[in-house]
């Protein structure tokens, strides 16, 4: 449905409202095909450019957040940049199942609904609910990065769990294999009992514990004790008394186990700290990486305790076995004590592992999984042993094949059993910069689009996902999946903290946009799958942080606060202030458009920027600000300075535009000078135009608003701001102002040359100055008695530096003058010099002025043109 917004024809509101503007854009945006790259064919100033980049796929785990909102504003704004200068431009939407992240929540969804756990339903249904939370999520996503205004290419949108993506991550696991860098080995990982799997180190958090602290731990009736050190005693077998602390002597000997009756062997290895404690540590190969290392060394056996469910096993006895860890811990404390091999406890400073999406204690338990090697993985070393009997393929006939190949047996004999364990969810991830665009078939975007012009993500992210992307894109594409990274700082709450949901300090990029109120924050997260306890305290830092909720700020406004920070730099503490102070902003720039609509009245006939030519001073002035306002966006934005670009764009519209130059011009609209009048509404007409596309990649919805209500000079306009040309030093213009009609016709028939070998954007010829003087900054040229050249120096020319050498070039010019003049009076001139020759002279002589002024033209230009190619685009008299 099609929203008041627009239609344009219905007066402009008087003041400033997001809701109004941000109704129904979007949608006729993404009907007219702008966002998608072959909208580019009919943009008049094209260009044969390929700008191509893919979202980091948000996990399909609930809705976005702040740092999301960050991600796309940065984004965004570059996409819409570069969409504006006529590069073809493609950015491919997608989201990622997130497997352990997804796991969790859709396990505290049942629990909290139906008191089920993953284990009470078979893999398929519970797979099917994964399903249904992503369909309910997923859109739920799409449609914030749809309110956030991204401009993306919908119908390539991309889930790495597509049918199509699927057989991408089929396709790459199996030549990954092929070539050995995909193998299957038993070590030991990071598992979360509570999840029952193993997660990836980016998914454990660890905690600093500077001795006893209580922890609540999923399973556990009540919270445990943690960072604490046990003392106790063994009895060395074949002697009598206690195990001594000087044990330098009993290397070799053993120990028995006081529960088990196992035999324990006594080592000694310089990673023990003998200071620590009794200087003795028992050692457990199957759950400690450190205590893995030690154990292969010594020829330890690695023996499993702790079962996957965080139960103990059978190999601690009946007594323990199938009791949770640590309950079962404070059991075998009172065991020690009742058998008088206790010796008491201490605090002892740790730091303890944790998993970041069920807040478990992670085990490192042995298990046998599918690695990736990274290590070498250039050099495609095949690796042997383990892999004997497993088979890869990319569907289960070929896999037949091949194990009927290895086991030399026909292939109906072949039993095959489907491995339910995967690599994580980061090797599809790392795939996404291809496999999106349909990989591994080497056609259509693939080819056009591939590899991708920018990689943007959170500066977190680097080793996570950057890395393996390089890495896999690569190996399987050979070629790097971009060219270049952007890596941009974390969000976090005003006061510089993480943002949490157990903090109550996780912000929907909603609430900011459509404004919401305290209630409605605390609703949603009694009503969300925290734990009771992680409630109470969310809530009570919503109501700290935001006592009268959050207000309305729109999506502009998010947009501009955010691309406002140094997002290259420092964290970002984002407080909603900043963003409010964006919506006055807007409402700023919405007045001044106003104002220029009534200014230019009924009837008015525009011109293009590029032929307007003020005269009066004001009207010069700001036109210069504009245009070094759009060189300097030009080139922040290429140097990814987004910061810059949003301060320049705002010091142009509210302290250049709004508070001197409306107010300069209220005179002259009030006056009876009708040709000033026109002047003004030109340049007024000129500015709100340009102004509106410099700030259209960071409040799109506000500038299309305002700049489709704009008169526009002729029906072949662009149809939307985000399509329209972006103003650029390219496009800027040299003015040439000659009063001789004759000669005006001559520079008219060598236009073409005359603007090529000036490397100017263009060429403007004027009849005359009619005595305008050049504002400051600018220089104009008299190359005759006729024709002069305007070129503005502002940022090219340093006067400190030039003025000396210009004093000197004069020097010497006045000496040559003189010399002339001389020649000219000395004895037998007459009879000596040809005619022809004395009369060449004499004109030199007698227009001494012009050629004076023709010379410093020429030393300017031959500054100008001695190599300093880049400077050109500059030469102008007014900004276009």
């Amino acid at each position: 449905m099609l929203g008041l917004s627009l239609d344009t024809s219905v007066p402009l509101p008087a003041a400033y409202s997001p809701r109004y503007v941000e109704a129904a854009w979007y949608g006729w945006w993404e009907k007219e095909g702008f966002f998608k790259p072959e909208y580019q064919s009919r943009q008049p100033h094209r260009k044969p450019e390929t700008f191509s980049l893919c979202i980091p796929p948000p996990n399909v785990t609930g809705s976005l957040h702040l740092g999301h909102a960050l991600t796309v504003a940065i984004e965004d704004s570059l996409v819409r940049w570069r969409r504006m200068q006529g590069c073809q431009v493609l950015w491919v939407p997608g989201s990622d199942h997130a497997g352990i992240a997804t796991q969790a929540v859709v396990e505290r969804k049942l629990w909290k609904e139906r008191g089920a756990l993953r284990q009470d339903l078979t893999r398929g249904e519970f797979l099917a609910e994964v399903w249904k939370w992503k369909e309910e999520k997923g859109d739920e996503i799409f449609r914030q990065l749809k309110a956030l205004g991204a401009s993306l290419d919908w119908d390539r949108v991309c889930f790495t769990m597509d049918a199509g993506f699927s057989a991408a991550v089929a396709e790459a696991f199996v030549r990954l294999h092929e070539d050995g860098l995909v193998y299957r080995e038993q070590r030991l990982v990071n598992w979360s009992c509570a999840l029952r799997s193993a997660i990836s180190d980016v998914e454990v958090e660890t905690r600093q514990l500077r001795g006893r602290t209580l922890l609540p731990v999923p399973g556990c009736p009540a919270p445990v004790p943690f960072g604490l050190m046990f003392t106790f005693s063994y009895k060395v077998d074949g002697q009598e008394g206690e195990f001594p602390s000087s044990i330098q002597h009993l290397h070799g000997k053993w120990l028995r186990h006081p529960f088990t009756g196992r035999l324990l062997a006594i080592i000694t290895d310089p990673l023990v700290e003998r200071d620590v404690g009794t200087g003795a540590v028992k050692v457990t190969p199957a759950h400690s990486h450190a205590d893995y290392e030690l154990g292969k060394q010594h020829g330890l056996p690695p023996v499993s305790v702790i079962g996957e469910d965080g139960a103990m096993t059978a190999e601690c006895g009946d007594w323990l076995q199938g009791l949770n860890r640590f309950v079962a811990r404070e059991k075998v404390v009172s065991a020690l004590k009742e058998r008088g091999l206790y010796r008491g406890m201490k605090d002892h400073a740790m730091v303890l592992p944790l998993c970041s999406r069920s807040g478990d204690v992670i085990e490192n338990l042995l298990k046998s999984q599918w690695f990736l090697r990274g290590e070498g993985m250039a050099q495609r070393a095949l690796e042997d042993g383990s892999d004997a009997l497993w088979v890869v393929g990319r569907t289960e006939a070929e896999a037949r094949r091949k194990a009927s190949g290895i086991l030399k047996k026909p292939e109906e004999e072949m039993e095959l059993v489907r491995d339910a364990d995967v690599l994580d969810t980061w090797f599809s991830s790392a795939l996404f910069p291809f496999a999106a665009l349909g990989w591994p078939r080497k056609v259509g975007d693939l080819q056009e689009f591939y590899p991708s012009s920018l990689l943007e993500t959170g500066s977190d992210l680097l080793f996570f996902w950057v890395a393996r992307m390089v890495m896999l894109g690569e190996q399987l594409t050979g070629a790097l999946p971009f060219s270049q990274v952007f890596l941009h700082s974390l969000v976090r709450d005003a006061h510089g903290r993480k943002m949490s949901k157990s903090l109550g300090n996780v912000v929907d990029p909603l609430d900011v946009i459509h404004g919401a109120s305290l209630q409605d924050l605390q609703g949603r997260l009694r009503d969300g799958n925290l734990d009771p306890r992680e409630v109470a305290i969310a809530v009570e830092g919503q109501r700290r942080d935001f006592p009268q909720g959050i207000p309305e700020c729109g999506t502009d406004a998010l947009r501009f606060a955010l691309c406002s920070h140094r997002v290259q730099g420092d964290d970002i503490n984002l407080d909603v202030a900043t963003v409010l102070s964006s919506r006055h902003f807007c409402n700023k720039v919405w007045n001044a458009v106003r104002f220029t609509l009534g200014a230019l009245g009924e009837g008015f006939a525009p011109r293009t920027p590029e032929e307007v030519c003020p005269s009066s001073p004001m009207d010069r002035w700001i036109l210069s600000r504009l245009y070094h306002t759009a060189v300097d966006c030009g080139q922040r934005f290429g140097e990814y300075e987004l910061h810059l670009v949003t301060s320049t764009i705002h010091h142009f519209w509210l302290h250049n535009f709004c508070d001197v130059y409306l107010e300069s011009v209220k005179p002259v609209l009030q006056s009876k000078d009708q040709s000033r009048i026109l002047q003004t509404r030109q340049t007024l007409l000129s500015c709100a135009d340009l102004g509106l596309r410099l700030l259209s990649p960071f409040m799109p919805y506000l500038a299309e608003e305002l700049w489709q209500r704009l008169p526009k000079p002729d029906a072949d306009s662009a149809p939307s701001i985000c399509v329209a040309r972006y103003p650029s030093a390219e496009q800027l213009v040299v003015y040439l102002v000659c009063s001789e009609p004759a000669a005006h016709r001559v520079y008219e028939e060598y236009r073409e040359p005359l603007q090529t070998l000036s490397l100017a954007g263009s060429l403007e010829l004027r009849p005359s100055s009619e005595g305008a003087e050049p504002p400051v900054g600018w220089v104009r040229g008299r190359v005759n008695d006729h024709t002069e050249i305007y070129m503005d120096l502002q940022g090219l020319v340093d006067p400190e530096a030039e003025l000396p050498r210009l004093a000197s070039r004069k020097k010497k010019l006045e000496h040559q003058i003189l010399e002339l003049m001389a020649r000219t009076q000395a004895s037998g001139y007459q009879e000596k010099v040809s005619p022809r020759a004395r009369a060449e002279c004499q004109q030199k002589v007698m227009d001494d002025g012009g050629w004076w002024g023709f010379c410093l033209v020429e030393m300017l230009l031959k500054y100008l043109f001695n190599g300093k190619k880049s400077l050109f685009p500059t030469f102008t008299f007014s900004p276009f």
